[in-house]
């Protein structure tokens, strides 16, 4: 007798993150990253802020939609959430500025009783959270997951990953900024992909510490293009901003 085929075992952090794709009204603008966030029973989904809204590229979507796995044990069904970003002339998406100016993370608080009851998602939450005083040494492996250039697994609607390594010193803002860098081969599309490390001493069902938001491609305006290589570097914004953006506070005005 042939023993029935074992299940498959889905990596939790794959369930982590979802595929956006910005609109204004029917007409589709561009794809990204982002993934859940869950705090005080309340659901976020967070990704890069010029994802919603981007002055100097002229960027303004009105609506996004994310992809959510909507069966257990069949990764192959999905449904389509529309999530409008305005409502009475007030950003539905919160951001949030340092003393170095804006920061390139949003977030946007989801309706659990829109979603379908049967929702198969992973969020990260603060306990995820790697404090910033704590040591990550440079050059620690690190992993970004995404959907670069909107490549995923069509079928099972999965990210993909790519292999990175924390390049500045994890804790210090690289120039001033809120941001460290990591060294890894990025695409457009990836914009708001989780950057996680992996925590070998959790036993919870998502061993992994969020370290920061992707961000974009970081380049030198002085490097001669005909003869000097990118330099593959990467902004990833420190994920503890994501406190601060799902604390309480009223929708910001336009």
């Amino acid at each position: 007798m042939t023993a029935p085929p074992l299940p498959i075992v889905i990596d939790s952090l794959l369930l982590t993150a979802t595929r956006i794709a910005t609109f204004d009204g029917q007409r589709a603008l561009t794809s990204a990253s982002g993934f859940f966030f869950e705090r005080d029973e309340r659901l976020y989904l967070v990704t890069s802020r010029h994802v919603v809204f981007d002055e100097p590229s002229g960027h303004y979507p009105n609506r996004i939609e994310i992809e959510v796995h909507a069966q257990e044990g069949d990764l192959g069904k999905s449904v389509n959430m529309s999530l409008l970003l305005y409502k009475d002339g007030r950003s539905l998406w919160r951001q949030g500025s340092d003393t170095g100016g804006d920061i390139d993370v949003a977030v946007v608080e989801l309706d659990r009783s829109a979603m379908p009851a049967s929702a198969v998602l992973q969020a990260f939450t603060p306990a995820h959270l790697q404090p910033s005083h704590s040591a990550v040494e440079v050059g620690s492996s690190i992993l970004v997951v995404g959907f670069p250039l909107g490549f995923h697994d069509t079928l099972h609607h999965l990210p993909v990953v790519r292999q990175s390594v924390v390049a500045s010193a994890f804790g210090m803002r690289f120039q001033g900024q809120g941001y460290f860098l990591t060294d890894a081969r990025t695409h457009r599309g990836t914009s708001g992909a989780p950057v996680v490390l992996r925590d070998p001493s959790s036993k919870s069902a998502l061993p992994w510490k969020l370290l920061g938001v992707h961000s974009a491609r970081l380049d030198m305006s002085g490097r001669d293009l005909a003869q000097d290589e990118s330099l593959g570097l990467n902004c990833a914004w420190y994920a503890d901003m994501v406190m601060t953006l799902t604390e309480d506070q009223p929708p910001q005005k336009l």
